[in-house]
């Protein structure tokens, strides 16, 4: 033996799994140590893990709905008055983001936006009457969700608003056909979708329907239809996640629909107050890449003991998720505070719980998910690029399946962890994140920063036991 007590541990290396007082103790002896943290499956929960063991029949049918779900092809193909094309939508309805909610549990950017909404349609004249409206049930009030629909933060579309139209051009037999509906993206700042309803900002929405709707409408009929899985594709391999951050995504859409633009419409003013408008924006296309995962998640709906995740959501109040096999069902828990990084004058007390429909992208495996292939992403949410990488990392163990389109390259071009499955999610303790804007939590402020935050675990607890219930597990 060496009269050395320290060669022992010399060229050791060890995994630790448990007190991290351990790891400390070997590599002050000279040994290499790594801390693992490991929970027990189920967070130690003995009847839940048993549960999660006997629910393999959920292994075909997450294959069967995956499969649905690479093969989505979304589409932009129309822009469109909302009251015509949105399935269920009637005249005296604002649809909202995140679960159903009344008016007596909206929060303040959530009321703030339905003001707007009420006011920009002329159903009151001043902020008390619409107010008025709101509260006495003359509106109804549904969620995006349920119309084949999705909004970013407050989420709201009004009858007359213009309406992006996304197709999923995926064979019939892959639950191809179906269509989603978003409104279009006001930019940063003090705008409806944060709260905010100002006159600036309802004459941008009136501009907004009167001209850059019809000239955008124009557009896309002239080019017969724009790929938008393609767009989303390039635009990871260019460093957005396309939640958060668009700024390629942006860049190539007004590359590929410019010269349409200028071909479509006759008025030049017209074209250079539209490219003007959309140049500026750096986030003009997540209202393309919101409804494409809607379109591609709404094909994998309704399968028989599928436990997939194909709708998370929030409205400022709620965080609800829903599952393939149990339908329409909602499973909610309080919405959760994003943490990030705050506009000069703001702190993290002015900050609204988490809102809005754009978790979609996360639910389809982009936005926090694909954050590791987005490192400049941080600088507008918060954390650094090893810490987003670790995140996407992370993703994989509570995803079924990995894209085969959305590649990512600095993981050597592998495929976005893709279709996250309750069953993991409880078995690891590991919860989704999401990458989100931030709402003052006072209507009418709008904006403040933009955060990180990771999802309640109450719903896919809640959500897994009811499918076992379902399965007769």
């Amino acid at each position: 033996m060496s009269g050395n007590p320290l060669s022992l541990l010399e060229g050791v290396r060890v995994a630790n799994v448990g007190a991290e007082l351990f790891a400390e103790s070997i590599r002050a002896q000279g040994g290499r140590a790594a801390q693992v943290d490991w929970k027990p499956p189920a967070g130690g929960d003995r009847q839940t893990a048993g549960i999660i063991e006997r629910m393999s029949a959920c292994d075909e049918a997450n294959e069967r709905a995956a499969e649905r779900l690479q093969a989505a092809r979304p589409t932009w193909i129309d822009v469109a008055t909302a009251k015509d094309v949105i399935p269920g939508m009637q005249d005296r309805m604002i649809l909202h983001s995140g679960p159903p909610i009344a008016w007596e549990r909206m929060s303040g950017p959530m009321r703030g936006a339905v003001v707007g909404a009420i006011l920009l349609e002329g159903w009151a004249k001043d902020e008390r009457e619409a107010e008025r409206l709101g509260a006495n049930g003359e509106i109804s009030f549904e969620p995006c969700h349920h119309h084949s629909s999705v909004g970013p933060m407050a989420g709201v579309t009004s009858p007359s608003m213009p309406v992006n139209v996304i197709e999923n051009q995926a064979p019939p037999e892959l639950g191809g056909g179906n269509r989603a509906y978003c409104n279009l993206n006001e930019g940063l700042g003090k705008v409806l979708r944060y709260g905010a309803y100002s006159p600036e900002v309802l004459d941008r929405l009136r501009w907004m329907r009167e001209e850059l709707g019809p000239a955008l409408r124009a557009t896309i009929r002239a080019m017969g239809g724009l790929d938008i899985k393609n767009l989303i594709a390039r635009a990871i391999h260019m460093g957005d996640e396309v939640h958060n951050r668009n700024l390629a995504a942006t860049a190539t859409f007004i590359r590929m629909t410019m010269p349409h633009l200028a071909d479509a419409v006759g008025d030049g003013k017209l074209v250079a107050r539209a490219a003007r408008f959309i140049s500026g924006n750096d986030h003009f296309f997540l209202n393309y890449g919101m409804p494409s995962a809607k379109a591609s998640l709404e094909a994998m709906r309704g399968v028989e003991n599928c436990s997939l995740v194909y709708t998370m959501a929030r409205n400022g109040t709620d965080f609800g998720i829903r599952v393939s096999g149990l339908g329409e069902r909602w499973f909610t828990a309080p919405a959760k505070m994003p943490i990030g990084l705050f506009f000069p004058g703001f702190r993290q007390e002015d900050a609204n719980p988490d809102i809005g429909d754009s978790a979609i992208m996360e639910t389809l495996g982009l936005g926090g998910f694909v954050m590791g292939a987005a490192p400049a992403i941080v600088q507008f949410v918060g954390g650094t690029p090893a810490e987003a990488l670790r995140a996407t990392n992370e993703m994989y163990g509570i995803t079924w399946t990995r894209s085969r389109d959305y590649t990512l390259p600095v993981l050597e071009f592998a495929g976005a962890p893709m279709a996250i499955d309750v069953r993991k999610v409880v078995e690891t303790n590991v919860l989704p994140i999401i990458n989100t804007g931030i709402a003052h939590r006072q209507a009418g402020i709008g904006q403040i920063g933009a955060g990180i935050l990771r999802a309640p675990e109450a719903p896919f607890r809640e959500a897994l036991l009811a499918l076992a219930e379902k399965m007769g597990v």
